[in-house]
């Protein structure tokens, strides 16, 4: 459960936690998922995923098996938030694969009441924004209202509730993971949470012992329910009576704390019945495990000492129901930082989808959750290239250890996802009865993941025809987004040999998609790849004979086939045995292949590009 409600944890981490430091290429086996099983003395989980599906099946479960989520809509959604819908979606994925029926439900807490204003917001594109930029007014009008009787700030939904809630069923709809987005108001205005109220409230006595157990605020006045006041709207903790056989509650409106400041309430008496209030959140989580029937729900480690232990105590000893199988995930960091939505340092999965593909996202939800990890975009390219190899493991086009090879042939099949693929590659599958690339993009549309032959179809796709997937290196895309000319990209993604003359038609087309994605990652981190280069016209570059001579003797060089290093320290000693300036030496290899005059580390630089292309261009030939 992410952030949620009254005990709302952090954004993220505290300060003192660390990423893990083992995601880097090259440490994929200690950042594997294997963990040893005591019993067999081997590691016997190749997969987390696989032991919380033991876990839950160990319930004995009803079908549908019912995995939940839930956040409280007091912020933008960031990619943070989503950690509770991807770990749910492989526990479900693992079931699925076992045969069983599974729901994901997400609950959205909108019936929580405004405590403070959010810095920033996100439009229903994923655009973040600051609070200036939108109707504040909605918001600041509105503390102590629930998030449903908000009007939303953007103007283009009926609450900010509903604002939200759009916002993370898109995210999941992005990364294919297939979730029922659960209003916590429409559980109550439906009447479906009427019994569970009406128990805890003809129980207050046990369930005062119960919570007071966690909380130095109860006292004997404490009554389990949060009425909406009729007059000005906002929620009250003050209820004076309790008439369970009406199914309703007398209360004052009273002022509530919300951090260090306080939300006055009007003074208004009047009446409420349990549809128009909610529990209080110690009482609500577990009232949903009921009313939903959850059998399983991962939740952040700001919940394990507090809200979890108090919420199991309500369920066994207040609701006489068993909690759901729990599982606690680390938080991760974006760029060493916590998120943070009131400091701005967030990113949404719609920004994320920019930079990378769905699959290299899925991956990195699909990591051990008990491991803290940081998303760095800055090192976007070391999260692509250990997707790759994990890739390439599973089709057997590289080898690794015996735990890396078992993760990968365990975790791989998972991170696919018909709608990611080209229409084309399904249509050219054997697994699929389509005749064109349109009934394929239906079939992707329509596909049941419930569905036993569909799912078995999928597997049997990705065995199959996705075999011949091409993929370019991150940074070599990035290299390749840098030139001009789309046919200069072509020849030097052939001429390096990472697409051949046999390979299909869409797994080309799909494989250069790649260079979109790691153009923009230049772009948003300004890195040495964030640079045009000029194919198609030779910039007017004046030298004289010593640079010229210089020029030619590097081309030499470098068309004996010396790598990027080796580049580098050539144009050092060539510039010293012709007598020119270093740093004059490396403004005319810029303005040569940038027409600028800086860049990129010229040497690593020129060893990313096609020789061919190199060799004439120090030449001034083009």
């Amino acid at each position: 459960m992410s952030e949620t409600g009254d005990d709302a944890g952090t954004d993220g981490p505290s300060a003192t936690s660390t990423a893990d430091e083992t995601d880097a290429p090259g440490a994929t086996e200690t950042a594997d998922d294997t963990r040893p099983d005591e019993t067999e003395g081997e590691d016997h989980y190749a997969f987390w995923a696989d032991e919380v599906a033991d876990a839950v099946e160990a319930r004995d479960p009803e079908e549908p098996i019912v995995i939940k989520g839930g956040i409280s809509p007091s912020g933008v959604p960031h990619l943070g938030n989503v950690n509770e819908i991807m770990r749910g979606y492989f526990v479900a994925e693992v079931l699925r694969e076992r045969g069983w029926e599974v729901r994901q439900v997400f609950t959205t807490d909108d019936r929580d009441p405004l405590r403070k204003l959010p810095r920033k917001l996100a439009d229903l594109d994923g655009k973040i924004v600051d609070l200036g930029d939108v109707n504040a007014g909605a918001l600041g009008k509105n503390l102590g209202h629930a998030y449903t009787e908000i009007p939303d700030p953007f103007g283009c939904c009926d609450s900010y509730g509903e604002h939200f809630s759009t916002l993370i069923a898109e995210s999941a709809e992005l990364l294919d993971a297939p979730i029922d987005v659960v209003s916590t108001t429409e559980l109550y205005e439906s009447g479906r949470m009427d019994d569970v109220v009406e128990h805890v409230l003809a129980n207050q006595d046990r369930a005062r012992e119960v919570l007071s157990a966690y909380q130095d605020k109860v006292d004997e006045d404490y009554v389990p329910f949060n009425p909406f006041c009729s007059e000005c709207g906002k929620v009250t903790e003050t209820v004076t009576a309790v008439d369970v056989d009406a199914r309703e509650v007398d209360y004052r409106c009273t002022d509530i704390e919300a951090g260090n400041r306080t939300i006055e309430g009007c003074g208004h008496e009047g009446t409420a019945t349990f549809r128009e209030g909610k529990l209080p959140w110690r009482f609500e989580w577990p009232a949903q495990w009921q009313v939903l029937g959850v059998d399983f729900e991962p939740f952040g480690k700001d919940h394990a000492e507090g809200s979890w232990p108090s919420g199991v105590d309500i369920a066994e000893n207040v609701l006489d129901i068993e909690p759901p199988e729990p599982m606690v995930y680390e938080w991760f960091t974006l760029d060493g930082d916590p998120f943070s939505s009131s400091e701005g340092n967030i990113v949404l999965v719609h920004d994320v989808l920019e930079t990378l593909e769905p699959e290299v996202l899925r991956y990195f939800f699909a990591k051990d959750p008990n491991k803290a990890r940081d998303f760095s975009i800055e090192r976007l390219d070391q999260l692509v290239d250990e997707f790759d190899r994990v890739e390439r493991l599973y089709y057997d086009e590289e080898s690794g250890t015996e735990r890396e090879e078992r993760r990968a042939d365990r975790v791989y099949p998972f991170l696919s996802s018909l709608a990611d693929v080209p229409p084309a590659a399904l249509a050219a599958s054997d697994a699929f009865d389509v005749s064109d690339e349109s009934e394929a993009a239906t079939l992707a549309a329509d596909f049941d993941r419930n569905d036993p032959e569909d799912r078995r179809r999928r597997r049997e796709f990705v065995d199959g025809e996705f075999a011949n997937r091409v993929r370019l290196p991150y940074t070599f895309a990035a290299v390749l987004g840098m030139f001009d000319d789309e046919d200069a990209r072509a020849a030097t993604a052939r001429k390096e040999g990472h697409v051949a003359d046999d390979d299909p038609e869409w797994a080309v087309d799909d494989a250069f998609g790649r260079v979109a994605l790691a153009s923009e990652w230049a772009d948003r981190t300004d890195n040495e790849y964030n640079y045009t280069v000029s194919r198609t016209e030779l910039p007017e570059v004046s030298v004289d004979e010593a640079t010229a001579a210089a020029l030619d003797d590097l081309a030499d060089f470098v068309a004996e086939g010396r790598d990027g290093e080796a580049i580098q320290g050539e144009i050092y000693e060539t510039a010293k045995r012709h007598d020119v300036e270093i740093g004059d030496f490396f403004g005319v290899g810029y303005r040569l292949f940038f027409d600028e005059d800086e860049g990129p580390q010229l040497g690593y630089f020129l060893g990313d590009l096609d020789r061919e292309f190199v060799v004439e261009r120090l030449r001034r030939e083009r």
